[in-house]
């Protein structure tokens, strides 16, 4: 559970938050498709290279908010060159009360200080867009995966997840997570980053998922053109006694449709956004993605990430399955 400590002065406090500009480095890792979003401006001295002022935008969870506020505050003010060298172990342990299974906001904002880094020396940001991603549920890359196990010598799945989000939904890019985090930690241990007990084996875990059929599937049919098939109209029926009807779940009954229930869960927070002189609506849903508009000083608004995201808490605590929620104009 969360603080009310540094996380929480990080996230509510912030004075960083918005567009800065000015800036001349630009970084910015994560999609706001796959519902988590960084983008870190700095506005560097070229003289001495000197972060003069560094100001972000974040959407997401409130873990990420508060990790992108804390980095701000822990460049301002340092050089290019002081600031390539803070790890996203530095920036959970200044966040303060960052739960592990939330590490991957403080990984996001590392890679995003590492794109901005790159920007202001010239250089090409890493070419992941184009590759297919590792975790194509959550868009998590190979290469930032194998980034994030080597700089915080990650040895365990469980890990892996924690810092990446990787295989942390369907899972059924497991298999390649899995062999991934044993390759890695082989080189890791060639390079005496690790021992070779620490590192990880495939089959050391256990198999997040396995290979289903869809739900209600029929089981496959008899073959009765095989020569030990009896003849189908040589087959006794057995009379059964049809089975008695199951009243339905008590949960089930008179259930309102997902679209109400949505419309309901956003009417629980307009109060909250009207008196800010902002609005949200509902817009249309398409699977597991709930498309809304926002309005009035929602729109560009840093919070509106808190707003969306405690949107997909009470859409995930209705419908007992995860949601995601995208702002469209």
């Amino acid at each position: 559970m969360l603080g009310f400590g540094k996380y929480d002065h990080h996230f509510s406090t912030s004075a960083n938050a918005g567009p800065l500009p000015q800036a001349n480095a630009v970084g910015r890792f994560g999609s706001i498709v796959w519902g988590d979003a960084v983008k870190l401006m700095l506005k560097v001295e070229p003289d001495d290279g000197r972060i003069a002022e560094a100001r972000f935008q974040a959407f997401g969870c409130s873990s990420a908010i508060a990790a992108s506020a804390a980095l701000t505050d822990m460049i301002s003010g340092k050089t290019i060159d002081e600031a390539s060298g803070i790890s996203a172990a530095a920036i959970a342990d200044y966040v303060g009360d960052l739960p592990r299974e939330r590490m991957y906001c403080a990984v996001m904002t590392f890679e995003a200080l590492q794109q901005a880094i790159g920007s202001f020396r010239g250089k090409a940001a890493v070419a992941e867009a184009d590759a297919p991603p590792a975790c194509k549920c959550l868009g998590v890359g190979q290469m930032m995966i194998e980034r994030t196990i080597r700089f915080n010598r990650l040895t365990s799945l469980d890990d892996v997840t924690a810092y990446t989000k990787a295989a942390g939904s369907c899972s059924t890019c497991f298999k390649q997570i899995e062999t991934l985090l044993a390759r890695v930690n082989a080189e890791m241990v060639e390079d005496g980053l690790i021992t070779a007990d620490d590192a990880y084996r495939i089959g050391s875990a256990a198999p997040r998922a396995t290979e289903l059929k869809p739900h209600g599937a029929p089981p496959p049919a008899a073959n009765i053109f095989s020569a030990k098939a009896t003849p189908a109209h040589l087959r006794p029926v057995a009379k059964a006694t049809p089975p008695r009807p199951a009243n339905p779940p008590a949960g089930l009954v008179d259930a309102p449709p997902q679209e109400a229930l949505i419309a309901e869960a956003i009417e629980e927070l307009r109060p909250h956004l009207q008196r800010d002189g902002g609005d949200c609506e509902f817009v249309s849903i398409d699977g597991n993605i709930v498309y809304v508009r926002l309005t009035g000083n929602c729109v560009g608004c840093q919070l509106s990430s808190v707003t969306l995201s405690g949107v997909q808490a009470r859409l995930a605590e209705k419908f007992g399955r995860p949601l995601r929620v995208v702002p469209v104009s």
